[in-house]
């Protein structure tokens, strides 16, 4: 999440962006709070109105209903860089619907099967559908660094093993806590004796 922030300006504090953050799981959330903490305007992205309030909580200041044309045109070429961080096949048309001219739509979350989109969308802004991975060891530390200060953690339950199949039934139910579950395997292995 930060390396993207990063490459497309958002580290740079002077100018401040409207940034959407597509998908309100444990990576989105992250995102949410970081682009927030640099003093952006950033707007929630889901495919449905559950998780509005975790976003809101988070540091969103908007939220957009992305199978929803009436919300979607709320937002309708405000963003300056919208952060995809959803791993499952979607349509992207919405999110270029909301790009400014010269916006980058950055694609967090792959996905094996292609995308479709209209490249006419693309060509009337200007804009642009980039990928972005992790960056290297310095830009970890700097993220590190910047959370720190900030006071900024990922929203984490320990688990043991015994709690998988909730945590399963949890996660088919679209993530509604968007929590991330960290599995404790030492405490696992001694409850399994």
């Amino acid at each position: 999440m930060w390396s993207p922030l990063n490459h497309w300006g958002a580290t740079n504090t002077d100018k401040k962006l409207s940034i959407g953050i597509v998908g309100i799981g444990g990576l989105g959330t992250m995102g949410i709070k970081l682009a927030s903490a640099l003093g952006h305007r950033v707007v929630a992205i889901s495919s449905s109105d559950k998780k509005i309030e975790i976003a809101k909580s988070k540091g969103a200041v908007g939220y957009v209903v992305s199978k929803d044309p009436a919300s979607v045109a709320t937002e309708r070429g405000k963003l300056d860089l919208i952060l995809n961080t959803v791993s499952a096949h979607h349509s992207i048309a919405p999110y270029i619907s909301m790009l400014k001219t010269n916006g980058n739509l950055v694609q967090l979350g792959c996905v094996a099967a292609p995308m479709q989109y209209t490249q006419f969308m693309l060509c009337l802004k200007r804009a642009s559908i980039a990928g972005s991975l992790i960056g290297g060891i310095p830009a970890t530390q700097e993220v590190i660094d910047f959370c720190f200060k900030n006071e900024i953690y990922p929203d984490t339950e320990v688990v043991e093993a015994g709690d998988l199949e909730r945590i399963y039934n949890e996660l088919q139910d679209n993530n509604s806590a968007a929590t991330r579950y960290v599995l404790d395997i030492k405490k696992s292995l001694e409850a399994s004796k």
